[in-house]
């Protein structure tokens, strides 16, 4: 029986941007990257570790003068070479995405209505009376009370909260196969955040959707991953079973990720804070971009790029020393 193909196969994926003095800074340096049909998978690490930029690459959206390589297969089609119209008739069709500040995605002039139906008749090519109806259905399924109402009021009328959840409904209402959701609960409180998290996954139950989950926080990744990617300096360095990597980390970056997070009663689980800062792009230090800031660096480090290199079926990580192989979680 043939292997069923992932829904999303990024291959070697590199992106470099144009710089001040007219040279070219390397941002994305290699990323692998799959997603299965009806999978969550999480896209770790801190700001500027080309998680966003690499999520961009799948939509043609990225900045101007940004150069990429690698392949990027989306539904058996390679969408590096498409042409721009071809991949304008992707993006809110069978790719959409959700944006981190729900305070800003959503156009101010704009109602609700007009928002979340442009593209549904642009992509499906129906009139307005049917994208209306297709539009209130989606406000109910993520729960925005009195729905029909609602596609006549403007954004600034509802709470953070209610307007990620329209940001979320005017994503999924062309029915994409793929929802790409960068940071969607950075700027909410913790109630909110938690229920934006559970509309996820039930959406994902309910319309079999597959979900590239971005953001910093392990602790969100926790709740609805069914896999993790983590990255560094434009490197994917640990990547495996959200349980897995969560409950026994490979990767010193991972571990002190999870370090930082507030769990359980502080005398038990005090608060580590990762050492200095991430590297600006384009100044990443030679051999493990991480070294400068790991405690387990060795010469090897500081030398060489360590390559992404299997540990056990379904995970891997990039650490030449794998210091953290037999220390439990």
């Amino acid at each position: 029986m043939a292997e069923r193909q992932p829904l999303l196969a990024i291959e070697g994926l590199t992106i470099s941007l144009p710089t001040a003095d007219g040279g070219r800074a390397s941002a994305v340096r290699g990323v692998d990257l799959s997603i299965g049909e009806g999978e969550i998978v999480g896209l770790a690490g801190e700001s500027g570790s080309g998680k966003t930029l690499s999520a961009l690459a799948v939509l043609g959206l990225l900045p101007g003068g940004a150069k990429t390589g690698g392949m990027i297969h989306f539904a058996g089609r390679e969408l590096s070479a498409a042409d721009g119209r071809a991949q304008a008739e992707l993006r809110g069709k069978d790719v959409a995405m959700v944006f981190q500040d729900p305070m800003t995605a959503l156009h101010p002039m704009l109602s609700v209505g007009r928002q979340m139906t442009e593209h549904l008749v642009f992509h499906r090519k129906i009139g307005r009376a049917e994208a209306d109806k297709i539009a209130i259905d989606m406000l109910e399924r993520v729960r925005i009370p009195n729905p029909r109402a609602a596609m006549a009021r403007f954004p600034h009328q509802f709470s953070g909260g209610m307007r990620q959840r329209i940001a979320i409904a005017s994503a999924l209402v062309t029915g994409p196969k793929l929802l790409i959701a960068d940071e969607p609960t950075t700027a909410l409180d913790v109630t909110v955040q938690a229920g934006i998290l559970r509309l996820i996954e039930q959406l994902r139950r309910e319309l079999k959707l597959s979900v590239l989950l971005i953001t910093h926080d392990l602790g969100v990744m926790s709740a609805l991953a069914d896999r993790v990617y983590v990255m560094y300096a434009g490197r994917v360095v640990e990547r495996g079973a959200r349980a897995e990597v969560l409950a026994r980390p490979r990767h010193p970056y991972t571990r002190g990720l999870l370090d930082a997070l507030p769990h359980g009663s502080p005398s038990d689980h005090p608060l580590t804070a990762l050492p200095g800062s991430p590297p600006a792009i384009g100044r990443f230090p030679a051999g493990c971009a991480f070294h400068p800031r790991c405690r387990f660096a060795e010469d090897i480090c500081r030398a060489d790029i360590p390559e992404l290199r299997d540990v056990q079926p379904g995970r891997a990580i990039a650490c030449p020393v794998d210091p953290l192989s037999a220390v439990p979680a």
